[in-house]
């Protein structure tokens, strides 16, 4: 099967479907590989790196498109490229079918297949196949830096000889791949980083990730995200409106605001309005990631940057992945190659488009002439986290049951050990001589001790390692104190070096553990 690659038409569209790398790798499963001549250019992929993968070079994509059994490309297809298309030609791209429709039909018209790569469903197994969130994940990392860019001052707080920097307060509302993305790269610059999300289920990621997550005062419960496909659903106007109200509480002190909110299928809701950008202060940042479906804020102009009569710059750009081609580039090939992989199950080069396999079907829009979207639910629910069961309190009796039951088990074990340990004693006895077992009594005991003493302090004063040493030390110090009356002067001088050594252990284990576990905390 001959695999072609479509070079871009799309104004400002750098990256490409095929990569010098994923051509390799896509030629080991049987496939041959094309690519229109100059379309990796943009990305960093020049034609003699396709050559060296052993890529056919095609100088139009008439030609590419007429070798090709499979064509692969980044945005969805002009109508022109549709047109090129037959009934044994198959087309992955982005493809957007719920504001396509038209181009569907003109698919089906030509009775080709078409899947689109943002229709892959969020299942666990389609994660190597997610495009969406490779490209979500890179449009999160560049919004913080764009940010950056725009944004006068640092992200982290400084104290400097001229004066005290603080640190810039940072907003990500969406916490879904964009805005984790967005989060973890706002909180490694070292800014206060804030995240919201209607999700309350991702609060431990948020905070995990060394941001603060906001919570609403609103009693009901929002969906998780399981039965939309992973995706956050539509809010309620009781809770639209409590988290309106919350943004227009912070919006003054925050520098720096990212919007990620998107419904699959769906205009971007409202988040930011007009009266949260005059609150806040000049030279205050708003990036807005969902600009091509209409923004999260009011303000937001397409593809645009604006600044506001009050000093805010408000950023619509719709390319960030774009703007790092060559590392989108390769995440999106990858998504194509493991695409194309599931649709070559043997490895020979042939397609089997099985519609019963839950990806292919959720992403295939046309299949054959008939147009399959939308798709039904997977048969695999996309994967929500499941809220903590409380458990019960238990009750006065159930509580003085398990202590006597505890309290019993350590009797028993205690007693057992006692009557091992005069039976090994006594065994001892029988054929040792008294010298002997003067010392070896000394010695038991000091084990008993120590360990008794040592191991029962709380590992929060101590840590496990620490205990098993001290119990060491515990038993030297032991043995030497009751050594120390004895009656020759070497026992005595050999007894005090034995404690002073056993000392400097325990002591100084303290002090270097504390210095230790001083290097893992916060500043």
């Amino acid at each position: 099967m001959k695999i072609g690659s479509l070079k871009e038409i799309s104004s400002g569209e750098q990256r490409v479907a095929l990569t010098p790398d994923s051509a390799i790798q896509l030629q080991k499963l049987g496939h041959q590989c094309l690519v229109e001549k100059g379309a990796g250019l943009s990305a960093g992929f020049s034609d003699a790196q396709y050559e060296a993968a052993g890529v056919e070079i095609c100088t139009t994509a008439a030609a590419l498109t007429e070798a090709s059994d499979v064509i692969v490309k980044v945005r969805p297809p002009s109508a022109a490229e549709i047109k090129s298309l037959s009934s044994s030609k198959t087309l992955i791209s982005f493809f957007y079918p719920g504001a396509n429709e038209a181009l569907m039909e003109l698919a089906k018209s030509k009775e080709a297949s078409v899947i689109a790569m943002d229709m892959v469903p969020r299942i666990s197994r389609a994660q190597k196949m997610d495009a969406l969130s490779s490209m979500a994940n890179i449009a999160g990392y560049r919004a913080v830096i764009e940010a950056g860019n725009n944004f006068g001052r640092f992200f982290t707080g400084q104290m400097t000889a001229a004066g005290k920097v603080p640190p810039a307060k940072v907003l990500v509302v969406g916490a879904g791949v964009a805005g984790l993305a967005a989060i973890g790269t706002s909180s490694s610059l070292g800014a206060i980083t804030y995240a919201f999300d209607v999700r309350p289920e991702v609060a431990e990621q948020v905070e995990s990730m060394g941001a603060e997550f906001v919570f609403l005062d609103f009693a009901d419960d929002q969906a998780d995200g399981a039965s939309t496909g992973g995706y956050a659903a539509v809010s309620s106007p009781e809770f639209t409106a409590a988290q309106l109200a919350k943004f227009s509480e912070i919006a003054p002190e925050m520098d720096i605001v990212i919007t990620t909110a998107l419904i699959p299928n769906r205009e971007a809701p409202e988040l930011w309005t007009s009266d949260m950008v005059a609150s806040m202060k000049p030279g205050s940042v708003i990036i807005d990631l969902a600009a091509e479906k209409g923004g999260n804020c009011k303000l937001t102009v397409m593809d645009e940057r604006i600044v506001t009569d009050n000093g805010v710059v408000i950023i619509g750009y719709t390319d960030f992945p774009s703007r790092m081609a060559a590392q989108a580039s390769t995440l999106y090939a990858s998504n194509i190659r493991h695409m194309i992989a599931d649709l070559t199950p043997e490895k020979d080069g042939v397609i089997v488009h099985d519609m019963e396999d839950d990806v292919i079907r959720g992403a295939t829009i046309v299949n054959a002439g008939v147009i399959t979207f939308p798709p039904p639910p997977p048969k695999i629910q996309a994967i929500a986290a499941k809220p903590k069961e409380k458990v019960p309190d238990k009750t006065a009796e159930e509580i003085r049951a398990v202590e006597i039951a505890a309290f019993k088990k350590q009797t028993k074990n205690q007693i057992m050990l006692l009557a091992f340990g005069a039976a090994l004693i006594l065994l001892v006895g029988h054929y040792a001589p008294a010298s002997f077992m003067q010392h070896f009594i000394v010695f038991v005991l000091s084990v008993f001790v120590g360990f008794q003493v040592i191991w029962n302090v709380s590992h929060s004063l101590h840590t496990p390692l620490m205990a098993v040493t001290n119990a060491i030390s515990s038993i030297i110090i032991l043995g030497a104190l009751l050594q120390i009356g004895s009656s020759s002067f070497l026992v005595i001088i050999l007894a005090a070096i034995s404690v002073f050594f056993a000392g400097i252990n325990i002591f100084g284990g303290f002090l270097v553990t504390r210095r230790m576990l001083a290097m893992f905390q916060k500043s």
